[in-house]
């Protein structure tokens, strides 16, 4: 059986093909202002990446913050359960999932046989997200994907205060003005990201097991400060921005049985 799960977030949507439990194909594109169409086109492409049609898909569910928009989707599941079920996917000993969004992020724990016992979201604020580290690479004058392996070259451990987006822009371009180097402000930045994911999963309680999945997961120095924050080491699965797809094509599975 084919099933297709589509993770339709603030920035990106993700599409993934699974056939007989395998990832057969994959997609990403910007959402843009058009969520339902984002989805249609990376559908598509990732029918064209698992080299099949429409027509052998037997469902289809979306996740993310637009997955009540997706009209062809044949039912929706919440971005808590669908990272649970992605990661447990490829990893079935994890035991946190912690998922970052653009605009948001979670923690879920997980018992010994999948089930979810508790979570802790932030979406009020994006300082614990990916548009936090976007906006300050403006305001750095550097690229998003340089924040990491800039971070990971600091000397000093410059205090950063402000967790507010708008306020953390001008504390930045303080620092900036003071003539503090950029690495040291960028793992500044990083550090205070890891500080609030980090009382997330505090939030949900801290056991060995955890992984690290979405967009801002492929920042190797968010990866490395977080680990220093909560003193465990932390999994980045393969794709790991596409395990809440991965989830969604997993539900879609088991309801059309």
């Amino acid at each position: 059986m084919i099933t297709v799960g589509i993770d339709s977030g603030n920035r990106n949507t993700k599409a993934v093909i699974l056939r007989d439990g395998e990832v057969i194909g994959r997609a990403i594109t910007l959402t843009g202002f058009d969520a339902n169409k984002s989805a249609e086109n990376v559908y598509e492409k990732a029918l064209a990446d698992g080299r099949i049609s429409s027509d052998e898909v037997a469902s289809a569910a979306a996740t993310g913050a637009g997955r009540k928009m997706i009209k062809f989707a044949d039912d929706t599941i919440t971005e808590i359960s669908s990272s649970a079920k992605g990661i447990l996917f490829v990893h079935p000993g994890i035991k946190i999932v912690i998922d970052l969004g653009s605009e948001s992020s979670r923690a879920v724990k997980l018992s010994a046989d999948g089930k979810i016992i508790s979570y802790s979201i932030n979406d009020k604020c994006a300082a614990g997200a990916g548009v936090f580290i976007e906006t300050m690479a403006r305001t750095l004058q550097v690229m998003p994907e340089e924040m990491g392996q800039l971070s990971l070259k600091h000397t000093e451990d410059v205090p950063m205060n402000s967790q507010c987006v708008v306020f953390a822009e001008s504390e930045v371009v303080s620092l900036i003005h003071q003539k503090t180097a950029k690495e040291d402000i960028a793992y500044a930045i990083h550090k205070g990201i890891a500080g609030r994911i980090g009382s997330m999963v505090r939030q949900v309680g801290i056991v060995d097991g955890i992984a690290l999945t979405g967009g801002p997961s492929l920042n190797t120095g968010l990866v490395q400060t977080l680990q220093n924050e909560i003193g465990k080491e932390i999994i980045v699965p393969e794709y790991s921005e596409y395990i809440s797809a991965l989830g969604a094509a997993i539900y879609a599975s088991e309801t059309a049985q």
